[in-house]
């Protein structure tokens, strides 16, 4: 055990809630809107996801670290979460082919985390309570000036952080050659969402979140593809008006997670705060289409409204969780354009949903003839 385990660590909610426990990873203070994910691997995959930027991650399985990291098993370019909650988290690992233990890694990516916590009764907290606000330290030891640190933090309602995630300048992946050529709008994107098209024969071109339609046109693309992302997708009144744009362009269209929101809300579908968020790798969601049911990975906090989507007569509802019946799934009646809440890439997940990039590429080729 090092020394950094020894540390006592504090991890305070914004609702009072006072936790004690040891350092791991950086020692510091961090501060974000707490949530939860409740996926027994892929840690590492969930730490480099974007769409987490700005929260502080509870993970709920027991023994989080026990197989280390690895350079590849990543989403982005660096780890994206604020902070992480624990029950225990290992320094030691079993996985010949890690490059480094769980506690090297947040140490180089300057994440600050607290373990030692029963992470099943937090999360039943958050479940019960709703997410919210939370502080981790293990430099300030006092509750009470670490209460006036969190109340400096803004709420996630409200706050758009998908032009900070995004890249800072186009870039291309698959072949050149290929005929299938896929403008991506970068609000956040997962690396295993662009591979899942390439792999499916598509040249893709990911653009920066503010990029103009006239610019993702120059790269005469036949289909567009809009990413997830962090934050509130009712603030992107930037990205509101580009997808509004590019579904003047008729041509197929695909978002996930925060591009299904933004499609939803191109379409005067209003989206909303959700009480505590989908986060994991099990959550059951049924086409209404086929009639068959997925088994699919998520990472949202924010919803599209059922009451809005079912107003729109010319968006049609393909996809509902079967937990809560919450929007899972639309697409435009007139036009070949569609969206899922959840991750048909699912990294880390289950596979049930990857059928949708076929159906994507399908789509495009179609358009194509």
């Amino acid at each position: 055990m090092s020394n950094t385990l020894q540390k006592p660590a504090i991890l305070l909610l914004a609702d009072g809630t006072v936790h004690y426990g040891k350092a791991f990873g950086k020692i510091g203070t961090t501060a974000g809107e707490i949530c939860f994910n409740t996926g027994m691997t892929g840690y590492q995959e969930v730490f480099t996801d974007p769409s987490y930027y700005g929260q502080i991650v509870i993970m709920n399985t027991v023994h989080v670290g026990n197989y280390g990291t690895r350079d590849t098993d990543v989403e982005s370019d660096g780890v994206k979460i604020k902070g992480m909650i624990g029950r225990n988290l290992e320094e030691q690992y079993s996985r010949k082919l890690a490059n480094e233990s769980l506690d090297q890694y947040l140490i180089k990516n300057n994440i600050v985390c607290i373990e030692g916590v029963d992470t099943r009764a937090l999360v039943a907290h958050v479940r019960t309570q709703g997410a919210m606000n939370c502080i981790i330290s293990s430099e300030i030891l006092d509750v009470d000036q670490l209460k006036k640190e969190l109340a400096k933090v803004p709420s996630m309602d409200g706050l758009e952080l998908a032009s900070i995630v995004s890249t800072d300048k186009p870039y291309t992946l698959g072949d050149p050659n290929s005929p299938v050529r896929v403008a991506v709008l970068d609000f956040g994107t997962k690396q295993h969402i662009l591979h899942c098209m390439v792999e499916r024969g598509a040249y893709v071109k990911v653009f920066p979140a503010k990029t103009p339609v006239s610019e993702l046109k120059e790269f005469a693309p036949n289909g567009y593809f809009i990413s997830n992302g962090p934050g509130d997708p009712a603030a992107m009144d930037y990205a509101i008006v580009t997808v509004k744009e590019v579904l003047k362009e008729k041509k197929p269209t695909f978002g996930i997670c925060l591009g299904h929101q933004l499609i939803a809300l191109a379409n005067d579908i209003s989206t909303f705060k959700m009480h505590h968020g989908h986060r994991g790798l099990n959550h059951p969601v049924k086409n209404l289409i086929t009639g068959k049911c997925e088994v699919t990975t998520q990472n949202h906090g924010f919803g599209v409204d059922p009451e809005s989507v079912k107003k729109a007569k010319h968006v049609e509802i393909t996809h509902v969780n079967l937990n809560d019946n919450s929007i899972e799934g639309i697409r435009l009646k007139e036009q070949p354009a569609f969206s899922v809440q959840y991750h048909p890439e699912s990294t880390p997940g289950p596979h049930d949903s990857r059928y949708l990039f076929d159906d994507f590429i399908k789509m495009i080729k179609d358009y194509m003839n």
